[in-house]
């Protein structure tokens, strides 16, 4: 209990750069998920194929896989294209490594970014295509439609399931111990390798865990039922 006390501050430290972590890739998420779930509902058939392209790729595949080959997959081609041009041309090498904060928020906003996606795709065509006319009847364009008509109330439907993804992604966070950023789980692994006292350490990470997703589930909870009241 004594190592857990001592430990406490430092483990809330990592649960901060968690929830920072956190909130920043599921804000970029929400815009790439915004723009390829319209894509997919597009009649542009070439922005719908991108956007499923997209979607399949960082839906099926591990996350894991996905932050291993930005961090160090990317690094090696551009190394690769970089000693080309300092070959051909002259330059100087321009190029070292992808930092490790840029590499999981990229990972972690494209993965994120691909499920909100399907989210928002889903909410949007779960309203019923009268809407679209009746807005479309009173003059409003396409676009017009779907930002003040359609969206808003898409997007009340959409809160459960933006909710689960981020307290999956917020879950999903402790992978990114596998490249060395220190977040919740990363901090407690340096502790542990320190004190030797892995079942305290790692329950006390567990809880911090759990208290995260409890609170942003209830918060969840209540938002849904005030937009629910709303109505």
């Amino acid at each position: 209990m004594e190592v857990v006390i001592n430990s406490f501050p430092v483990l809330l430290m990592g649960a901060g750069m968690t929830i920072l972590i956190t909130l920043l890739s599921i804000s970029i998420g929400c815009v790439l998920g915004l723009v390829a779930g319209l894509s997919r509902l597009s009649k542009s058939r070439i922005l719908s194929f991108f956007a499923t392209c997209y979607i399949d790729f960082f839906r099926g595949t591990p996350l894991l896989v996905q932050l291993v080959i930005i961090y160090f997959g990317i690094p090696d081609i551009l190394k690769d294209v970089q000693g080309y041009l300092v070959a051909a041309l002259g330059i100087s090498p321009f190029f070292k490594n992808i930092p490790v904060f840029a590499a999981v928020l990229i990972a972690l906003s494209l993965n994120s970014g691909a499920y909100i996606g399907e989210i928002f795709r889903a909410g949007v065509q779960s309203i019923n295509k009268g809407q679209m006319e009746a807005a479309r009847s009173l003059g409003m364009t396409s676009h017009q439609a779907m930002r003040f008509i359609i969206l808003p109330q898409a997007f009340k439907r959409m809160i459960p399931p933006l909710g689960n993804e981020f307290i999956a992604l917020l879950k999903d966070t402790a992978l990114v111990s596998i490249i060395g950023f220190e977040e919740l789980f990363r901090r407690g692994q340096l502790i542990v390798g320190a004190t030797y006292e892995a079942f305290a350490i790692y329950l006390a990470v567990a809880f911090i865990y759990l208290a995260m997703t409890l609170s942003f589930s209830r918060f969840v909870d209540y938002l849904e039922r005030r937009l629910r009241t709303g109505d």
